[in-house]
Order: C-alpha cells, then sequence, then structure tokens
C-alpha cells in the first residue's frame, strides 16, 4: 500500500470515528473527509463525480430524490395517516401487534421494491402510528430498518447489493428466488419474535390509549382524494417499473425520477410544495460517503483486502464461504455495503473459478447474505439505514449511532449465524 493509500485509509477511520461519536454534524464530517481525500489525491473530479466504482453512485442519490418527491407529494393527500389508523385499528391498538403488522409489511414490500424506497413510504407512517399508539416509534423504526434489510435480501431488486451482484456474474432474477428468498423467509420468522422481545420494555400503551384508537375514523384523516389518487396511480406504475426495470432496462432511478416529473405535471403542485420536504441532508451525506469510500476502491485499500482474503482462502470452498460470509457482514457494517460489494465482486468471480461445480454459486450467496444482512450492524452500513434516521431526526426523533449499534449488532449476528449452516448444508 503506497503513502496516498495509508492517507486515504487514515482519513475514513477518522471520519468514521467523529460520525460514531456524534460530537460533529455527521454531514459536515462526510463533506470535509470528502474534500480532504481531494486535497491528498486520494481522488480527483472525475472520480468522485463520472466513475461509478470510486465516486458517487448516482443511481442511488437519483432513486433516493425521485421517491422523496413522490412521498413527499402523497404525504400531503392524508394516505399515510389512513394507512396508520387502519393498522393500528386491525392491531387492536397493542403495540406489539402494530409492530409485527408493519415490520412483515416493510419486509414484504422491500423484497418486491427495494429497502430505501420501502423505508421512504414506510417511515412517514409510522411516526403517526406510534403518536396514535403513544409509544416510542424508535423500536418501530429500527425494527423496520433491519426487515427491510433483510427482506431485500430475498430479491434481486430488493436490496443494491443484489444488482451489483447479478450484473457482475451470471445470476438471474429467478435464481434469487430459489436461492436467497425461502432462507430470508426463516430469519424473518426467527428475527420477528426476537424484536419483539429486545424492544418488549417499550411496546407498551394504557387501555385508555387503545380505547381512543378504536374510536377513530381512517377516513376523516384524508384531506385531498383527487391528489390521492393521482399519487397511488402514478406510485402504483412506479412499482411496476421496478420490479420489471430488469425487462424495461431502465435502472430504478431513472424510474423513480420518471415518476415524480409525472407526479409533478399531473398534480400541478409547485416547487414549493414538495421540495422542501426532500431530504437534502441525507443526499449530501451519501454524496460525501460515497466520496470517501471511493477514494478507498481508487488507491487500492479495499482491493489489497480483497486479494489478502483470496491468498488466506486458497482453493478451501467451505473456508471461502464462510469466510466471505463473516468478513462482508464486517465490512458492511463499516462501510456500506454498496461499495464494498461493488470492490468485491471481481475477486469473488475469480475465486468462484476455483471451487466445484457441485458447489455452485455459493460464494455469491455468501456475498450477498454477508453485505445484505451486514448492512444492519450501523446506520452507515445500507443506504435504508441512512434515509430512516434522516427522516426521524426531521420528525424530531433522534436515534445516536450506538443506540443504533446497540440493536443491529446483536440481530445482525444472529441472521449471519443462521445462514452459516444454510450455506454448509445446501452448497458444501
Amino acid at each position: 500500500m503506497d503513502i496516498t493509500g495509508i492517507l486515504a485509509l487514515t482519513v475514513f477511520i477518522v471520519a468514521y470515528g467523529f460520525i460514531a461519536a456524534e460530537k460533529l454534524n455527521r454531514v459536515a464530517v462526510a463533506l470535509t473527509g470528502a474534500g480532504v481525500m481531494v486535497l491528498i489525491g486520494a481522488t480527483d473530479g472525475e472520480a468522485a463525480f463520472f466513475n461509478h466504482e470510486t465516486g458517487i453512485d448516482w443511481n442511488v442519490i437519483f432513486l433516493l430524490l425521485g421517491m422523496m418527491i413522490i412521498v413527499s407529494v402523497i404525504h400531503k393527500t392524508g394516505f399515510f395517516e389512513y394507512l396508520a389508523i387502519k393498522a393500528i385499528k386491525k392491531a387492536k391498538g397493542r403495540p406489539k401487534a402494530a409492530l409485527i403488522y408493519l415490520v412483515l409489511l416493510v419486509a414484504f414490500a422491500s423484497a418486491i421494491l427495494d429497502n430505501v424506497t420501502t423505508i421512504l413510504l414506510a417511515v412517514p407512517m409510522t411516526l403517526i402510528v406510534c403518536k396514535k399508539l403513544n409509544v416510542s416509534p424508535v423500536p418501530f423504526l429500527l425494527s423496520e430498518v433491519f426487515m427491510s434489510n433483510i427482506g431485500g435480501a430475498a430479491t434481486l431488486v430488493g436490496d443494491p447489493p443484489n444488482i451489483i451482484i447479478a450484473s457482475r456474474s451470471d445470476i438471474s432474477f429467478n435464481d434469487f428466488l430459489v436461492h436467497m428468498a425461502p432462507f430470508v423467509l426463516v430469519v424473518i420468522l426467527v428475527i420477528l419474535p426476537v424484536l419483539v422481545f429486545m424492544f418488549r420494555k417499550e411496546l407498551v400503551n394504557t387501555e385508555e390509549d387503545r380505547q381512543k384508537i378504536l374510536e377513530l375514523n381512517e377516513k376523516d384523516y384524508l384531506t385531498n382524494i383527487p391528489l390521492m389518487k393521482q399519487s397511488l396511480f402514478v406510485l402504483t406504475l412506479v412499482m411496476i417499473a421496478f420490479v420489471a426495470h430488469s425487462f424495461l432496462h431502465l435502472e430504478p432511478a431513472v424510474i423513480a425520477l420518471l415518476g415524480a416529473g409525472l407526479l409533478i405535471l399531473i398534480s400541478r403542485l409547485k416547487p414549493a410544495d414538495y421540495v422542501q420536504d426532500i431530504e437534502w441532508g441525507t443526499l449530501t451525506f451519501f454524496a460525501g460517503l460515497f466520496i470517501m469510500v471511493g477514494s478507498l476502491v481508487n488507491t487500492g485499500v479495499l482491493q489489497k483486502f480483497a486479494d489478502l482474503l483470496a491468498d488466506l482462502i486458497g482453493n478451501n470452498t467451505t473456508l471461502a464461504a464462510t469466510s466471505l460470509l463473516g468478513v462482508s457482514a464486517v465490512l458492511s457494517g463499516i462501510v456500506d455495503n454498496i461499495p464494498y460489494v461493488a470492490s468485491m465482486s471481481p475477486v469473488v468471480g475469480e475465486l468462484s473459478k476455483s471451487i466445484p461445480e457441485s458447489a455452485g454459486d455459493v460464494l455469491w450467496w455468501a456475498l450477498a447474505f454477508g453485505a445484505d444482512f451486514g448492512g444492519n450492524a450501523t446506520i452507515i452500513g445500507a443506504s435504508a439505514n441512512v434515509v430512516a434516521i434522516g427522516l426521524a431526526k426531521k420528525a424530531g426523533v433522534n436515534i445516536s449511532f450506538w443506540q443504533f449499534a446497540k440493536y443491529g449488532v446483536p440481530i445482525t449476528l444472529l441472521s449471519v449465524v443462521l445462514v452459516i449452516p444454510y450455506l454448509l448444508l445446501r452448497y458444501l
């Protein structure tokens, strides 16, 4: 590793420390870190803004931007309030039952759409649910984030790392359904009662609270039915396009922006009606984070680590699969699973050539499970995490780095441990 690589790694570690300590604004830290990476020569304008592997992932940024606009317009119609009241009435005002309904919905939706889009839709509704239930929204928001990352692992379109894996291998949409989805369902069924147990002391309200909920009329919360119909029509088109994006040959970001543009056009809303609800801080944080991690890719730091891992593993398929699973889970919680998978994919492709045919694509599945589930460990481990925390903070709900990790690390550890026997028994 040359001096530039050492400096880049040092800058990243220092910036990560400041983000974890939460003494400084995380957006300021990310942008400062990105700026220092340019000053030390770890990256430049070309690599930071125009290279998909070493710079800002504009697909993620514009996917978020488009969906934020759509969600902002839907929010003005009262539709989230309507769904929230329906959900908590079905749960009869019981927080634990409401949590189960919501996280299962999020897990399912994350597989069909993607986890970032699902979180954008779920968080506004969840904040309303918790206010009506008279409970803290933190258990709900954290549980939804964890389940969105787990549920998103089930399909090719559910989590951005899966899209990268599919593009670097010969793995299809149906392959993900056959190899990932069944076990993702098992993990969901195991993790769900664990979440309820972990947050059991906070999932409590009074009989009076529950009675008030049963007296609510969800239809009273619909404030603009024509706009709601327009919004849901566009959202439905966007969802269909997400599912069919591989056939349409359109990136999810393009679909989201087209949907946002269509909704603005038919609703005739003015920019002031939706721009103020866009999470600019979250988008900026992502940009800075992508540049910092891209600098590690650009200077070869992550590639050197990947090569070192390949040398240590050798031709031992069992060691390769389990090591790749564990390392992916740990590093995805530290550097964000999207750039991590992008840098590891070439290495996994080379390693896969040396394993027996009977093991199939076990290394790709180990990478997918490790990266998708490992993203639950910290706030910056996955895009959905950053989005959820940003939306919560804007609503006055602060979730710290360590509060997230307190629950995220055990959930990650449990889910990854569950994967090991699955890989060994099914493929090895």
